[in-house]
C-alpha cells in the first residue's frame, strides 16, 4: 500500500504531457489558465481560461491546445479523500464529478481562480514539510478547493434559464434516460418517445448536451458500473446481472472498451469505498 501522503499530488505539466489520451485510477483536477480545447471520453470541450476540469478514475483526458501550455494537475486517490463520505461537506459528487449530463469543467471568477492556485501551492509546500499533522492539513486544503469549485458551479447552474439543460419540448430527457438506461440502450427507443427520427433526435440531444444519445447512454451505464464496483462489495458477476448484461464476459468487454481497463482492475486500483454496503 502506498504511504497515505503519496495519495495526493500536485504537478505542473506542459500541454504535451496530455496530448496523448491520459487516464488514472485517481480523481484529477486539471487547472487551465489559458484557453484551449480538450477531450474527455472522446467528447470535445472548449475553455476560455481560468477553468478547472474534474476527472473521475479512468476517465480519458486529451489536451488539444498548445503543447507549451502550462497546466496544473492535482490528483488524489479515493483512499485519501472519499467524495462519497464527504458529500454533505463539499457537494462535489454529482456536481463536479460523476455526472454525465453536465460539462466536466467550470470557469472560475479571477479572484476564485487565484485562490485555488494559491491553495495548490500550499499543498505542494505542505507535502515537502511532512509534518505530524500534514495529512489533516492536506485534506483540509483539498476540501477547500472542492468547496470553492462546487460553489462556483452551482452558482453557474442556478443562473441558467429553467429548462435550458435536458429538455426536448416539455419533456425531460435526463429523467427518461435515468428510467430506461438499464434496459433500453439504443437511440431509436428514446427518439420514438418524442416522435422524432433518430437523426433529428440526435441533433437535438447533441445541441443540448454536447454528446450523442449513444454517448450519453454508454456514459450512464459505465457510471453506474463504476459506482457499483467502488461503492459495493458485490461480485463482478452480480454487478453484470444488475446492469442487465447477458453475462459477465460481455459486461467485462463493454466496460474495458469504454474505460480501458477490466472491471477487476478498476476495483483493484480505485479500491472499495469506506461507504460500501
Amino acid at each position: 500500500m502506498k504511504k497515505e501522503q503519496a495519495l495526493i499530488n500536485v504537478y505542473k505539466r506542459k500541454g504535451r504531457y496530455f496530448q496523448q489520451p491520459f487516464s488514472s485510477p485517481c480523481y484529477q483536477l486539471v487547472v487551465l489558465e489559458a484557453q484551449g480545447r480538450f477531450e474527455v471520453d472522446l467528447t470535445e470541450y472548449t475553455c476560455a481560461g481560468k477553468t478547472v476540469l474534474f476527472l473521475s478514475p479512468f476517465q480519458y483526458f486529451k489536451w488539444k491546445g498548445s503543447a507549451s501550455t502550462v497546466l496544473q494537475q492535482l490528483e488524489f486517490h479515493g483512499d485519501f479523500y472519499c467524495i462519497e463520505y464527504h458529500k454533505e461537506e463539499v457537494a462535489c459528487n454529482g456536481l463536479l464529478f460523476n455526472n454525465v449530463y453536465l460539462a466536466p469543467h467550470v470557469w472560475l471568477k479571477p479572484a476564485v481562480f487565484a485562490e485555488v492556485c494559491a491553495v495548490l501551492s500550499k499543498i505542494k509546500k505542505e507535502q515537502k514539510e511532512c509534518a505530524a499533522f500534514s495529512t489533516a492539513v492536506l485534506k483540509a486544503y483539498l476540501q477547500l478547493v472542492l468547496a470553492l469549485c462546487s460553489k462556483e458551479k452551482k452558482a453557474l447552474l442556478d443562473r441558467q434559464p429553467a429548462g435550458a439543460v435536458g429538455f426536448i419540448g416539455n419533456h425531460d430527457f435526463q429523467q427518461l434516460l435515468e428510467q430506461y438506461y438499464l434496459t433500453e440502450r439504443t437511440p431509436s427507443f428514446y427518439a420514438e418517445q418524442y416522435s422524432l427520427s433518430v437523426d433529428a433526435f440526435s441533433k437535438k440531444i447533441r445541441r443540448q448536451f454536447g454528446k450523442t444519445p449513444s454517448q450519453l447512454i454508454q456514459d450512464r451505464v459505465i457510471l453506474e458500473a463504476k459506482k457499483l464496483l467502488h461503492l459495493t462489495q458485490r461480485s463482478v458477476k452480480e454487478i453484470a446481472a444488475q446492469l442487465e448484461f447477458e453475462d459477465v464476459f460481455y459486461f467485462s468487454r463493454y466496460f474495458k472498451k469504454h474505460t480501458g481497463c477490466a472491471p477487476t482492475k478498476f476495483r483493484a486500483q480505485t479500491g472499495i469505498s469506506v461507504v460500501a454496503k
